[in-house]
């Protein structure tokens, strides 16, 4: 699963994911791509179930981009543990996602088997997607 190797902190406040997203909004790399159209944390096992579908559907062939990663920590406190004591522990990594977002990229598929395969890999992810294609 993805995770940075180091980061500055080790545990992160939780912010805000109001608005919409400014960077990596066109395809950039491929020719066709799954956007996002609301907002959510994307949790790192769910990118790669996600990854996991369209390599399977590809077959090697192609190529593939992951326009996002998982670098915000999240944390919890175990069950019956009372007030106060500090911040829980690091569990797993996140990418707060805003709409209009490029989560993947795809080059060198014919169109409908990438259209297909992204549709399966959107239902991995817990926001709504669509495919877009270039031009």
């Amino acid at each position: 699963m993805l995770q940075p190797k180091k980061t500055k902190y080790q545990k992160m406040q939780k912010g805000r994911t109001k608005g919409k997203e400014t960077r990596a909004t066109e395809l950039t790399f491929g020719t066709i791509g799954l956007k996002s159209l609301g907002s959510h944390w994307i949790k790192s096992s769910q990118i790669e179930a996600a990854r996991k579908v369209l390599l399977r559907y590809f077959k090697g062939k192609g190529k593939i981009w992951i326009r996002i990663f998982p670098q915000k920590s999240i944390t919890f406190k175990g069950n019956e543990v009372g007030m106060g004591g500090g911040k829980g522990s690091v569990v797993g990594y996140v990418y707060p996602i805003k709409p209009g977002r490029i989560i993947f990229e795809v080059d060198g598929v014919p169109e409908e088997l990438a259209e297909s395969a992204f549709k399966e890999a959107g239902t991995k992810l817990p926001v709504k997607t669509k495919v877009i294609k270039a031009g």
